[in-house]
């Protein structure tokens, strides 16, 4: 692990993206934990990206247009979904006092399928591991498993943050009806532009 690892992933982690935009959506709609659950279920959704890049299998998606395109489709469609249900102030992101039992599973699996569902992760992780990782290591497996967990805790920590502000913003913006509409609205045109990114996305 290098300094230039770690400036790398910070710069990476905390730039605005869907895990960004859906943890502050969860941090606004319902509260400090439910903030803390989509940094975690964003974190798991890196996952198979990691594994994948660690595998290969990363490769397929650069090298085939079916696959890459299935995945990438998909992705769009969810994150059109998600902007619509936000438009349309239902799902986990409905800006709400009311925070039920259910709504952090379901924070969690939104958040996993928001990352899961974008297949540039995994051919950027593809890429971006073994520039900082030694030619000359005895153990290449073992130094990539290494700088993946601290991708991942760099995220599951920025996330939360991100999550944590924007709750602590909750009970002021709840009492106001005209915020909760503009910030319903920006959320639910974030997710739509971020699906004609990933729309636009080739391999």
């Amino acid at each position: 692990m290098t300094i230039e690892f770690l400036l790398t992933s910070l710069i990476i982690v905390a730039s605005p993206g869907t895990g960004v935009i859906y943890t502050l959506a969860a941090g606004l709609s319902r509260g400090r934990k439910a903030s803390v659950v989509a940094a975690f279920g964003c974190t798991l959704g890196i996952v198979p990206h990691l594994a994948a890049a660690i595998l290969g299998l990363a490769a397929l998606l650069h090298t085939s247009a079916l696959a890459f395109n299935t995945v990438k489709y998909l992705g769009v469609a969810y994150l059109l979904y998600m902007a619509w249900m936000t438009w349309r102030e239902r799902g986990a992101l409905s800006l709400t006092r009311e925070i039920g039992a259910r709504s952090a599973l379901q924070v969690t699996v939104e958040a996993v399928l928001i990352n899961i569902l974008n297949p540039k992760l995994s051919i950027f992780f593809f890429a971006f591991l073994p520039q900082f990782i030694k030619a000359d290591t005895a153990h290449p497996m073992g130094e990539m498993l290494e700088l993946s967990g601290i991708f991942m805790a760099m995220t599951f920590v920025v996330f939360a943050l991100y999550g944590i502000a924007a709750a602590a913003a909750r009970q002021h913006i709840l009492s106001r009806p005209r915020v909760i509409a503009w910030m319903r609205r920006t959320f639910a045109a974030a997710f739509v532009a971020l699906g004609a990114k990933l729309a636009l996305a080739d391999r």
